[in-house]
């Protein structure tokens, strides 16, 4: 059987939530919410405001990592997930942290590729 490595899903979304697109603040305490509600391990974070509106994080995780870039001009971000499925198969995890990212966000999906690794 040859080992399939993971399910890593990239997409970007708009809001109306400007708010949420501009400062990272809420974004990591949402993002730190998950990985417990996901029993994930942080191994190392990224939070990068930028002058005038916008973020950019990055959370590396034992399982692998979340990233989101937002442009709050554009009422857009950019998110991906890849799970790792070392000893199970986390796929159907990391479809539900997007579905609850897309909530977060109370966002609309403009585009979404499942890469199976």
């Amino acid at each position: 059987m040859r080992y399939r490595p993971g399910l890593h899903i990239l997409a970007e979304f708009t809001t109306a939530q400007l708010s949420l697109l501009q400062f990272s603040a809420a974004c990591k305490a949402f993002f730190s919410q998950l990985v417990i509600k996901y029993e994930l391990h942080n191994v190392g974070e990224v939070y990068h405001d930028f002058p005038g509106g916008g973020f950019t994080a990055v959370i590396c995780l034992t399982e692998s990592h979340l990233s989101i870039h937002t442009w709050p001009e554009y009422q857009m971000a950019t998110f991906d997930v890849f799970l790792s499925n070392y000893q199970k198969d986390n796929s159907a995890k990391a479809r539900a942290i997007y579905q609850d990212v897309l909530a977060f966000f109370e966002a609309v999906e403009t585009g979404k590729r499942e890469i199976i690794r």
